[in-house]
């Protein structure tokens, strides 16, 4: 279902929206004011938001800097509508933070490709980690299904840090943060000096990801490993390097102590249509990676079991 939310004073743009998106279910929701729109983004995931009129539009650009200026309202990709605006209320339109100002006579075919464009791109950019550039869960399932639809050979590591939790509460989240973003580089790197034609994603957290063909599945998860671990010693002071510890605490309050960061890659193939969706890859994965982070040290392992 797509939800849309619309602001409309003298000028109706529900029915040219609706033609715009007829060949997917479409529910309308309409609002005046900000607190208003709020409410209506805590009941549904609004995809687009439409405001439009035709006289001065100072209400009208407030309102989009508003929900611009609001952390979570910002995300929802919002388009101004104007018959005959002057071009200072364009300006002020893009200058608020308008993902789009539509403008003029309405042209159908035109705007109805500018519209999906827009919800298109938010799509993609929200599902993208915002940390690492790198895909979300909805694309990496999105790159699974599409794999397993071709009947394709491939395999899917799944990368973990190991104590990355002690690590984050002994440094703070900004040093946790440059590990991420490390790791992130580390596993892309190994993975496009391969095969470009690999895939790369982040879960979140110190989750991720890779797609990659079964017959480089050794060489690519040893050289993560091998750079990993050879980089990852400098992440710490000096004085912590050279005792090679930390101390934490665990879940339950208590003290403890913990080696450097390691990584473990939980890695599942499938070959001759082993899997049929996403969800039994996963399930499988889940349970491996338990195994796989029970070791010590850097680790890969891959799932020789069958399909369960």
């Amino acid at each position: 279902m797509f939800h849309c939310a619309c602001r409309q004073d003298n000028v109706d743009v529900v029915y040219q929206l609706s033609k715009a998106f007829g060949g997917s279910e479409i529910s309308f929701h309409y609002f005046r004011t900000l607190n208003e729109f709020m409410v209506l983004s805590q009941r549904y995931n609004i995809d687009l938001a439409v405001i439009a009129g035709d006289g001065s539009f100072r209400t009208e650009l407030e309102l989009v800097r508003l929900i611009k200026s609001h952390i979570f309202l910002s995300i929802i990709p919002t388009v101004l509508y104007h018959p005959d605006p002057s071009e200072d209320i364009i300006i002020a339109g893009y200058e608020n933070g308008a993902d789009d100002f539509f403008i003029g006579e309405w042209r159908q075919r035109l705007f109805d490709v500018r519209f999906r464009m827009v919800a298109e791109r938010s799509r993609r950019d929200i599902s993208f980690n915002p940390s690492t550039a790198l895909p979300g869960p909805g694309l990496i399932e999105k790159e699974i299904e599409r794999l397993l639809k071709l009947e394709a050979d491939f395999a899917v590591c799944y990368a973990d840090i190991d104590d990355f939790k002690a690590y984050n509460d002994h440094y703070g989240y900004y040093y946790g943060d440059k590990v991420i973003r490390l790791t992130a580089r580390i596993i892309r790197d190994a993975v496009f000096d391969v095969c470009r034609e690999g895939f790369v994603g982040h879960i979140g957290g110190d989750d991720f990801v890779s797609i990659i063909p079964p017959t480089e599945v050794a060489s690519i998860c040893e050289n993560i490993i091998k750079v990993f671990d050879i980089l990852m010693p400098y992440r710490y002071s000096d004085e912590d390097r050279e005792r090679g510890t930390i101390t934490s605490r665990n879940r339950k309050g208590e003290v403890e102590t913990y080696q450097f960061l390691s990584i473990s890659i939980a890695v599942v193939i499938n070959q001759r249509g082993t899997f049929t969706h996403a969800g039994e890859m996963s399930h499988m994965l889940a349970d491996l990676k338990k195994y796989t982070k029970s070791l010590k040290g850097s680790n890969y392992v891959v799932e020789r079991r069958k399909k369960y």
